[in-house]
């Protein structure tokens, strides 16, 4: 099935027919074994992460509709509480059809969010964990003390003293079966797991807009070595958009 504005694919193997939602799936898709970590980001095509303060002022419809594929296939859903908190997430749910594609591959319902958080600045009553249909999880650190009634609608990942251990909290997610993560920001989370050497792909999605200065790049942090992830599908909408996918060999 198509729905909303085409999609098409210009590599490899060039394609001027539409892509329908199973074939962006096949495109997508789930590893058959190894633990994976994908991350999901939208750019301007100066390199902005932002436009007015939000990320959604550079998302379209076809940033949407992959945006929607790659939260069906994964089995838990990481984002930093800064991004949690700054663009006011929503618990995490899919649709009948998403849902029933999950059920068919042998997957819960719905994803697990999980929260990356140091301080455990966190809303219990923030819809994300309050009207989740799946328990969420915070991975946090040894000495971070949490607010009144987050565990009562979270568990705590407890890795690392002093700070998170992502490596660690990653880990532990895989042993609880959570082996196929996506992660959706923000830029400081992004540029630890480029540090720790964690991050196994990124779906970039870039927006035919100039943002002009100002709004800061997908990932920050501190300096690390750079990582190579070679290209493996471009394809393009016919408002202009890129959707660009990179991983690992």
């Amino acid at each position: 099935m198509t729905v909303g504005m085409p999609i098409r694919r210009l590599w490899p193997e060039p394609s001027t027919q539409p892509l329908d939602d199973a074939a962006l799936t096949a495109l997508y898709g789930r590893p058959d074994a190894e633990p994976r970590l994908r991350v999901n980001f939208v750019t301007s095509l100066d390199g902005a992460v932002s436009v007015d303060g939000y990320s959604a002022g550079l998302s379209g419809e076809p940033d949407k509709r992959v945006f929607g594929l790659l939260r069906m296939v994964c089995d838990a859903l990481v984002v930093a509480a800064g991004t949690l908190r700054h663009e006011a997430y929503r618990a995490v749910r899919l649709n009948e059809r998403r849902r029933a594609w999950r059920r068919a591959h042998g997957l819960t319902d719905y994803p697990t969010p999980v929260v990356v958080s140091g301080s455990l600045d966190l809303d219990p009553t923030q819809a994300v964990f309050a009207d989740a249909p799946t328990r969420p999880i915070v991975l946090t650190h040894a000495d971070a003390e949490p607010p009144p009634g987050l565990t009562d609608v979270a568990d705590l990942l407890r890795c690392g003293t002093g700070r998170v251990d992502l490596a660690a909290g990653l880990a532990e997610l895989h042993r609880r079966g959570l082996t196929q993560l996506l992660c959706e920001g923000g830029p400081h989370l992004l540029g630890a797991l480029t540090a720790a050497d964690l991050v196994d792909e990124l779906c970039l999605t870039v927006s035919p807009l100039l943002a002009g200065p100002g709004p800061g790049r997908i990932t920050a942090g501190h300096s690390v070595s750079p990582r190579h992830l070679p290209l493996r599908h471009v394809l393009a909408a016919d408002d202009g958009v890129l959707l660009l996918r990179h991983a690992r060999r």
